[in-house]
């Protein structure tokens, strides 16, 4: 197994954001058509937290899915958690692994100068450790 390899390496770089004046309609759109589970939000070009599809669906009420009215009733920055823990492109495989797990959370954005570069996920970590095998 490669020890010390910075998690750019398998970070995924082309992230999808939305704005927070987007609607939590169209953010919720765009992570279905992409098949993605978190999106970063930005202002600008400033990371002001993450949304992920669990935060969405808790909308639903036990429904499969929330409908439009539903989210229409929100604002992202209502859903969306706020100040997200960022890794840096230089940061460890490992340590981002030891994070997402001692966290408990599912993805990391990663930012360089405070400016969002790509995002690291549980699965990303996974295929990493099935490509060592």
């Amino acid at each position: 197994m490669k020890k010390r390899e910075p998690v750019s390496h398998i970070m995924t770089r082309e992230v999808y954001t939305a704005s927070i004046n987007d609607s939590l309609a169209s953010a919720y759109r765009l992570m279905k058509a992409k098949k993605i589970r978190h999106l970063p939000v930005v202002e600008g070009e400033q990371l002001i937290g993450i949304l992920s599809i669990t935060d969405i669906l808790r909308l639903s009420f036990g429904n499969e899915e929330p409908d439009e009215n539903t989210l229409s009733m929100f604002k992202i920055e209502q859903i969306m958690k706020p100040n997200p823990k960022t890794v840096s492109p230089e940061d460890e495989i490992r340590t981002v692994a030891e994070i997402l797990t001692q966290e408990e959370f599912h993805a990391l954005p990663v930012a360089e100068d405070e400016k969002l570069c790509g995002i690291v996920t549980t699965t990303d970590i996974i295929k990493y450790l099935l490509k060592q095998y």
